[in-house]
């Protein structure tokens, strides 16, 4: 039984849990107002009715029919979920109670409590969400009575082979340290202003997932996206060289780019850095492999338009599903997102080249955090797999002082190819070079690169040349 798990309903969720919950035991949930509490409760119970459990909501503060029409609206059918509505009702405002002898707690705990008990012995649920158990401190003359009614309360539905989910409203006025304690597991939803996330403190009898994770609360009811852990993926797959189909530009790069490796593209913008990462991706699809371009600045048609302008068939590549381009709104996705949206091309599409365009743009997607460390994770979590990442890094200079980038991430990349706009004999020409190469050795000189109707040109190296990085080179013997 202890080896069973009971889902969440919430995929993300179950990965951080390690496959879920452990069933016959008591998990609280905490958070404000908003946070989501009631959505992942109604997770859990709209999971447990579609593998056919009894799933019980206990709802001590929103009344049944609120919590449908909410449920209803995220996309939940709670057809099947039995209701025990213990919220008050509009008539208790117009009654007048009086109190001669007992406290208003004693003498409302105990219909309360009949009432709950009797729905539990006629349905025998193995899924209950209460909501919220705060309400229930209401009920108690002090904390120690508090602490031994939920203490009994709970173990009455364990008991009973109920898993149970509670929530607690988690503010300065209502604290539920003591909550904490008497839970199996304990489950933090926070909201703030870099967006909503969920952690795990507590979790008996498992290993879990811990650190922030990216939540998001949407039509679909909330969705997890667990922070990639690269050293729990590992994939085996053959060191090869991966060509180009350029010969000059292979011949630069001693045969190619290595499998699971990354690359760094980095220049000016209009040089042509994306054009190149476009052109091994075309081979790959001679191949029959698949590659995904996330593009975070350019729309995915005049992309597609561009590369057929330079006889890069993207069109055919993206029909027969050997190329995927994604445009990403870098305001709207978190980098946790973000990752797991990597992992579905990878892991369920079979991708074996990721293209970020640009490192710039991903940036502006961690809403203030901190990039290498994402960005480290991912490649990380890339190379383990086997795939060939290709970082698109946009410097500030045209010409000038020479620099591979400006972000400080040239120690993530295996391989950095990087091109140069030159100005020779009053004409603006460009020029390509390999600057870092891991696994294999590289041509050290530069050559002439161009974007023609035709493809991509990489010319002889650039003999008799001398200063070309700062992008105003001078010949050393007269040229030709």
């Amino acid at each position: 039984m202890e080896n069973d798990r009971v889902s969440t309903g919430i995929s993300g969720l179950d990965e951080i849990l390690d496959g879920g919950l452990i069933p016959g035991r008591t998990y609280l949930v905490r958070g404000g107002p908003g946070t989501g509490k009631t959505t992942l409760g109604l997770h859990f119970l709209v999971s447990g009715k579609a593998k056919g459990d009894k799933a019980l909501f206990i709802s001590l503060g929103e009344p049944e029919s609120s919590v449908r029409r909410n449920a209803e609206r995220q996309g939940l059918d709670l057809g099947g979920v039995s209701f025990l509505d213990l919220s008050p009702t509009p008539a208790f405002f117009a009654e007048v109670e009086t109190y001669d002898i007992f406290s208003p707690a004693e003498v409302e705990r105990e219909p309360i409590t009949r009432r709950i008990v009797e729905e539990v012995e006629n349905l025998k649920p193995s899924r209950v969400f209460i909501d919220s158990m705060t309400q229930f401190r209401y009920l108690a003359a002090d904390p120690f009575q508090y602490r031994k009614q939920v203490l009994s309360f709970l173990r009455f539905l364990v008991e009973r082979n109920a898993t149970v989910l509670f929530a607690s409203e988690s503010s300065s006025e209502a604290p539920d340290d003591d909550l904490q304690f008497v839970c199996d597991g304990v489950i933090r939803l926070n909201d703030a202003p870099e967006g909503r996330s969920l952690s795990v403190s507590k979790f008996r009898g498992s290993s879990f997932l811990g650190g922030r994770h990216a939540m998001v609360l949407g039509g679909r009811g909330m969705e997890v996206f667990p922070r990639l852990v690269p050293e729990a993926y590992r994939k085996e797959f053959a060191r090869e060289t991966i060509p180009s189909g350029i010969p000059e530009l292979d011949e630069l790069l001693h045969g190619g780019l290595e499998r699971g490796t990354v690359t760094l593209l980095t220049g000016p913008s209009g040089v042509g850095k994306s054009t190149l990462g476009m052109a091994f991706m075309k081979e790959a699809a001679g191949r029959g492999e698949r590659s995904v371009m996330y593009t975070f600045e350019e729309e995915v048609e005049l992309l597609l338009a561009r590369c057929e302008a330079v006889n890069i068939p993207a069109y055919i590549m993206v029909e027969r599903g050997t190329l995927a381009v994604e445009k990403i709104e870098p305001l709207r996705y978190s980098p946790e997102e973000f990752a797991c949206a990597v992992r579905r091309e990878v892991e369920g599409k079979g991708s074996r080249i990721v293209m970020l365009d640009s490192v710039s743009g991903y940036r502006l997607s961690l809403r203030g955090e901190d990039m290498t460390g994402h960005l480290h994770a991912l490649c990380t979590y890339l190379k383990n797999m086997g795939v060939t990442v290709l970082l698109v890094n946009e410097v500030e200079h045209i010409t000038g002082e020479f620099r591979a980038t400006e972000v400080g991430i040239s120690y993530l990349a295996d391989n950095i190819v990087f091109l140069r706009y030159l100005e020779m004999q009053g004409e603006l020409h460009k020029a390509i070079g390999v600057l870092k190469k891991r696994l294999s050795d590289f041509e050290r000189t530069l050559r002439e690169f161009q974007i023609t109707r035709y493809g991509l040109k990489v010319g002889k190296p650039l003999v008799g040349l001398r200063g070309i990085l700062t992008g105003t080179p001078e010949w050393t013997r007269p040229p030709g």
